[in-house]
């Protein structure tokens, strides 16, 4: 089989490309070059790309780079200046794996001939008892991507393998040691790959958006603070919010852009007992019980039901923020997922 193989210059990725030559796959490394400004914690630095060629290298692959910057700007970059505009919390690694990492790379590897697209995500492929392929859990729990990864749709996972996705993270590492690789011990990418670690989320956005400045009230409707920009408030967020301290410590619980008002609260009044979803679209056939739902890309999973495109928790979680990704698991298998109203 003639397999691509996503080439990010990290560990992971370049022992995915050995094992899938191991296995006797003719392969060919590629990076993505999608992001042109400072970079120094994603998968994206000048870097990143001679690690990934080095890795190929030392495993006697052909390698390439695919600049996929205008790709990147129209399906991340925009989107993700556009939901903060309208006071709304975007997964940006979300949107880079669909439409980039995967729609945009498994449309190359069809031009180019290529049977399959493989990348080193920790995620395992499944096939369920209707013979579809499906997105589950990494064996090492601790470094599981399947929420970044959950849109993928089934007739593109039959076109994608993550030969890492049954390892724990200690054992890749070991195997490019053993392997000589320079990248065994380099430290993991740190998710967004745009905001670098001497520019904030802020300063991103910066020019980028539409400033409103905001009154933010308590519970009982009272102003005890204000903010400059609206846009750049979370559900849940502590500080920069103008407030003169004491306790309890206050939370953000509701952004209402066209009022312009931030409603703060206790942890207590951050509560929920469920969470209305845009758009929930389904793997396969919907389910409504049994469910567990992860609602960030590292976070913990909480047990829930759902009807219609409401997700209710077994027991009160904190408030998800409108534009965060909801994604449910029929144990370790991914059969859903929608984006917080």
């Amino acid at each position: 089989m003639q397999v691509m193989v996503a080439m990010s210059g990290g560990v992971d990725s370049s022992v995915a490309a050995a094992m899938m030559l191991d296995a006797g796959h003719e392969v060919v490394g590629v990076t993505m070059k999608l992001w042109g400004g400072p970079s120094d914690k994603g998968c994206c630095s000048v870097s990143d790309v001679l690690d990934a060629r080095r890795a190929a290298d030392a495993i006697g692959v052909d390698h390439h780079v695919f600049n996929f910057g205008d790709d990147f700007e129209r399906h991340v970059i925009a989107p993700y200046v556009t939901e903060h505009d309208a006071g709304r919390t975007p997964n940006p690694c979300i949107e880079c794996n669909r439409s980039i990492k995967f729609a945009r790379l498994l449309e190359r590897a069809d031009a180019l001939g290529f049977d399959a697209v493989v990348t080193g995500h920790h995620a395992q492929i499944v096939t369920v008892g209707d013979g579809t392929r499906r997105i589950a859990r990494a064996v090492d729990v601790a470094k599981d991507q399947s929420y970044v990864l959950h849109m993928i749709p089934p007739k593109d996972l039959a076109r994608v393998e993550f030969p890492i996705g049954g390892l724990e993270k200690s054992v890749v590492r070991q195997m490019a040691a053993d392997m000589g690789m320079r990248v065994a011990n380099k430290p993991d990418s740190q998710d967004v790959c745009f905001i670098s670690s001497t520019t904030s989320r802020d300063e991103f956005l910066g020019d980028r958006l539409t400033h409103t400045p905001a009154e933010v009230v308590d519970t009982d409707g009272n102003q005890v603070g204000q903010v400059d920009s609206i846009q750049l408030v979370t559900i849940g967020q502590r500080k920069g919010l103008g407030l003169a301290g004491g306790s309890p410590a206050q939370y953000v619980n509701n952004v209402d852009i066209g009022a312009q008002r931030v409603t703060i609260g206790t942890r207590q009044d951050l509560l929920s007992e469920s969470v209305e979803l845009d758009v929930l679209t389904w793997v396969g056939e919907p389910v409504s019980q049994g469910l567990v739902a992860q609602t960030s890309a590292h976070g913990a999973t909480r047990p829930a039901r759902v009807h219609a495109n409401t997700v209710t928790w077994e027991t009160p979680q904190q408030r998800v923020a409108p534009g965060q990704t909801v994604v449910l698991y029929d144990g370790d298998i991914v059969v859903g997922g929608g984006v917080a109203r």
